[in-house]
């Protein structure tokens, strides 16, 4: 075998010999294996240092707290977990995304803990959430990772107005209506705790995104956090599904316009869990569609069937118009007979197989006005807020301001109905953020919903992945028109699976910018 080398290198001619010069030799394989000097036998070792130090940890850890738990009781378990769940988050960032994802709807849910030894904010997934951010934080500042962390658009429209409505909500606190207080429905009474309630829990979401698309963008593929999105599907579907086997209620009961608190010891209300399926259900049906691997389609569908179960027993009228408008932007999206006949056979089949009290719930109110329609929410609600947007028509009067609003204090329970929200999203930003803040959060969620739309056409991603973005939008749109008879625009629970495809989307985007840019010109050598 011919090969090219070097005959004398690092001072190996001899004294007084001519120069070295680059010569050619033909050994055979035979010689090469006789003339090679012997190798030694290198091992693997089975684990690398870092690797044994993190399982010495481990043992460490586990040992003091099986003592503590002994010791202390259910709640040194949880924060056992925690601990040794961000032992291997310090390792990689990402263990600790996988793991939000997966508790992060379930958190709100009454098997969750809320405090622990009394400390309220202290529990499992704040402790997972913070310690997933340090892990972030150590690997970002040796890398210069920090500059992009949170998008300007969403930093500018979104977290600073936010921010500045809660703090001028601080000084309304000592106004706040006593009845609030004397039905235990706050869980604050100074400016420190409204804060804290209103601005930096709701902005623990943001968060949680922003972790999102670090992980996206350190990533080669995301489909373990897509897996875990699923398998929290699931969770969050069996929670209802369970809870209402066990309680053994009838249909007739729970779609009863006094039973709209039976889903609440879950952690959320009724429509509130509704509005999370219907955007759960968005996600679900598009990445089927865009999928084309049969055992996933499988699973999709089992999921849809699941999440559609769980919907339909919130008995959510909400739910079922968010519900109603994702298949309708599915129908507009994709236009062929094939969807027109699956659409058919699935209305047909709805009518067929629905329970009367389903049927009952969706015609509440109709045929005696419109305020019997809305729950009362036009006269016992809206109306008597109308007065409160002339107070701070521009800039608005703080986040959740209905608490201190005149008609609250006034007429709390009567003239009004006693309530911590204006069950409007739009009412509610325009309290409290004034007509500013509700231009700049609008602006912010145009910006999201470009940006799906975006992802969702990109031929050079995933066709499910696309479709997953494509579900996002979809979701969106439904949970922004439903937002007209209830929840909010600034970050709550039944935003997860929202701000889960937009930490997503800002992965993705930041990366398939940074394969589009075109690579710099060589340099040529002189």
């Amino acid at each position: 075998m011919a090969e090219f080398g070097v005959a004398a290198r690092d001072g190996a001619c001899p004294r007084g010999a001519p120069a070295c010069m680059l010569t050619v030799t033909s050994r055979s394989p035979a010689a090469d294996s006789i003339l090679a000097p012997p190798r030694r036998a290198q091992r693997t070792p089975l684990l690398q240092a870092p690797d044994a130090w993190i399982l010495v940890a481990t043992a460490i850890v586990a040992i003091g707290c099986g003592a503590l738990v002994a010791v202390t009781g259910i709640n040194a378990l949880y924060v056992s977990l925690s601990v040794v769940g961000c032992i291997f988050i310090m390792r990689d960032f990402r263990f600790g995304v996988v793991l939000l994802i997966l508790l992060l709807p379930i958190s709100r849910s009454y098997i969750f803990p809320h405090e622990m030894f009394g400390v309220t904010g202290a529990n499992p997934l704040n402790l997972l959430l913070l310690g997933t951010l340090g892990a972030w934080l150590l690997g970002a500042l040796g890398e210069r990772g920090m500059e992009n962390f949170v998008p300007r658009p969403l930093l500018w429209l979104y977290i600073v107005p936010i921010v500045i409505a809660g703090f001028l909500g601080c000084r309304h606190v000592d106004e706040i209506a006593r009845v609030f207080y004397v039905y235990e429905m706050l869980e604050f009474d100074t400016a420190v705790g409204y804060f804290r309630d209103t601005v930096v829990k709701p902005l623990f979401l943001v968060l949680f995104a922003l972790l999102v698309a670090a992980a996206v963008r350190r990533s080669k593929s995301p489909r373990p956090f897509l897996l875990a999105a699923l398998i929290s599907v699931w969770v969050m579907t069996a929670m209802v599904l369970i809870f209402v086997f066990l309680s053994g209620a009838g249909f007739g009961a729970m779609g009863s316009s006094s039973a709209r608190t039976f889903l609440s010891p879950l952690g959320l209300h009724a429509n509130d869990l509704g509005r999370l399926y219907a955007v759960a259900y968005a996600l679900l049906l598009f990445t089927f569609v865009g999928s084309s691997d049969t055992g996933l389609r499988l699973v999709l569908l089992a999921s849809m069937g699941a999440v559609v179960i769980a919907l339909v027993l919130t008995f959510s009228r909400g739910a079922f118009l968010g519900f109603g408008l994702v298949n309708l932007i599915f129908l507009v999206w994709h236009r062929n007979a094939k969807t027109l006949l699956l659409l058919g056979l699935g209305t047909v089949a709805a009518f067929f197989f629905m329970p009367d009290a389903v049927l009952d719930r969706v015609m509440t109110g109709h045929g005696s006005g419109a305020n019997a329609i809305s729950a009362g929410r036009i006269d016992k609600i809206w109306a008597p807020l109308m007065p409160e947007l002339l107070d701070n028509p521009i800039f608005g009067s703080g986040l959740s301001s209905i608490l201190w609003s005149d008609a609250e204090r006034r007429g709390g329970g009567s003239f009004i109905l006693l309530v911590t929200h204006p069950h409007n999203a739009y009412l509610r930003a325009l309290m409290d953020m004034g007509l500013v803040g509700l231009a700049l959060l609008c602006a912010y969620f145009a910006h999201v919903w470009r940006r799906f739309l975006a992802l969702g056409s990109n031929k050079e991603l995933d066709p499910a992945l696309a479709g997953f973005y494509k579900g996002a939008a979809a979701g969106l749109a439904s949970f922004l028109i439903s937002g007209i008879s209830d929840s909010a625009l600034t970050p709550v629970p039944e935003q997860a699976f929202l701000w889960l495809a937009i930490g997503m989307m800002y992965g993705h985007s930041s990366g398939t910018a940074k394969a589009a840019a075109p690579a710099p010109a060589p340099v040529p050598n002189p």
